[in-house]
């Protein structure tokens, strides 16, 4: 079991790397530019690894609601900044 602290850590590590496979998702234009399809199995694999690490110490709804959060919030902004998405309504 790991403590409180170690749990809210990996699972901030985790939403941190959500944004990084949801990003390189993106970027790898529906899985045809290899090196972002690698990242974003890797970094999908660990954020999944690191979310079921924290769930051991932390409730399913609170971690889920955290990393989710994270996940969408760090997604939408490298969005507008690296894809020039529209911040608002289009």
């Amino acid at each position: 079991m790991t403590t409180p602290s170690t749990a809210w850590a990996l699972l901030l590590l985790a939403g941190l790397l959500e944004i990084v496979w949801s990003t390189s998702m993106k970027a790898s234009d529906g899985f045809t530019r290899h090196v972002y399809t690698g990242i974003t199995l890797v970094a999908a694999w660990l954020s999944f690894g690191l979310l079921g690490l924290a769930m051991k110490s932390l409730p399913l709804g609170t971690a889920y609601a955290v990393w989710t959060g994270i996940g969408a919030v760090g997604a939408a902004v490298l969005g507008v900044v690296l894809f020039k998405e529209p911040a608002g309504d289009t």
